[in-house]
């Protein structure tokens, strides 16, 4: 999938705080994919980066190719990068979120590489905006489809299908401490099980299932939890909306009783604000947790989907 995104100015700040590894040039498998006895892993984003942490412990070395506050979609991966990949023990990615990402793969051919998207089911969440009242629709897609929606940490179900993914990919490429990975695995999939149960509850009792959001991000999360994502530019939010999705928006506004229009920490706000003002309705964020930067509503992937539990709760009238 090849989306673009507008990129505000990067927030770089956190990097040294969350333990990120310099990326250093080598040469294609030199060495044994280690760092001082640990597993060098390379994450494409954030929520690879998370799993990989949390999975790995103390066992691993860690680097991200996206930084803090960039826009995954705008990374264009540098000769240095393509080097580090080709020297990894584990390279952990989401095929067809990143083009540059998936290109470099190709080239570097990591021993060791953990597909994201090879672990659980892919949708198509666009919306359309023809037709009877624009409402969202997904089917599963087929493989290689461009039209994927790639928000799958989002549904905290799939994201634990992931996690187990990862634990087995880094079990085969680090066999020595397959007994701690199995460990964190189990713990990180309790967790996530226990986000899910947060959410089934915290949902339930709502005046509305429909919001209205900058792209269609949560189509995952909304098909988890009987919610009905309406998506102001589809899966692209750079595309201008057409006048008849802006007026399309306004009538399920009126008839849905929506009150919130949601944007992104990443992403140009103006659009949201434009139709928010319009309808006299409220702003919020609801953050796809695509990087943890300095306008992040928590410090990790736990603490920001509990806040985007919170921001729906309010939007919805649940509870």
């Amino acid at each position: 999938m090849n989306i673009r995104r507008l990129s505000p100015a990067a927030a770089l700040a956190g990097a040294a705080a969350m333990g990120l590894t310099t990326l250093t040039a080598c040469s294609n498998h030199t060495g044994d994919g280690r760092t001082d006895g640990k597993l060098d892993v390379v994450a494409s984003f954030y929520p690879m980066q998370f799993l990989a942490q949390r999975i790995g412990g103390n066992h691993v070395h860690v680097s991200t190719l996206t930084k803090p506050g960039v826009e995954p979609h705008d990374l264009e991966i540098s000769p240095r990068q393509t080097a580090q990949l080709s020297k990894a023990g584990l390279v952990v990615y989401l095929k067809g979120l990143q083009p540059s990402v998936d290109r470099a793969i190709g080239q570097a051919g990591p021993r060791h590489v953990a597909d994201a998207a090879s672990y659980t089911t892919l949708e198509d969440h666009g919306t359309e905006v023809e037709g009877e009242e624009g409402h969202e629709h997904a089917h599963e897609a087929h493989e290689g489809d461009a039209a994927a929606d790639p928000h799958i940490w989002l549904d905290p179900v799939r994201y634990a299908q992931v996690a187990e993914g990862v634990g087995k990919a880094l079990r085969k490429a680090d066999p020595d401490h397959a007994a701690a990975y199995k460990k964190n695995t189990a713990a990180l999939v309790k967790q996530l099980g226990a986000l899910n149960d947060d959410f089934k509850t915290g949902l339930k009792g709502r005046d509305t299932d429909t919001f209205i959001t900058t792209h269609a991000a949560f189509g995952y999360l909304s098909e988890r939890y009987g919610l009905r994502q309406e998506a102001i530019s589809g899966l692209d939010p750079e595309s201008e909306p057409s006048p008849a999705r802006m007026r399309g928006l306004h009538t399920i506004a009126e008839k849905d009783k929506v009150g919130t229009v949601f944007f992104e920490t990443l992403v140009s706000d103006k659009t949201a604000k434009t139709l928010a003002g319009d309808l006299h309705l409220k702003t919020d964020v609801l953050d796809p947790i695509e990087g943890i930067g300095k306008a992040s509503k928590g410090r990790d992937y736990f603490e920001v989907m509990r806040s985007n539990l919170t921001a729906l709760r309010k939007a919805l009238g649940a509870g």
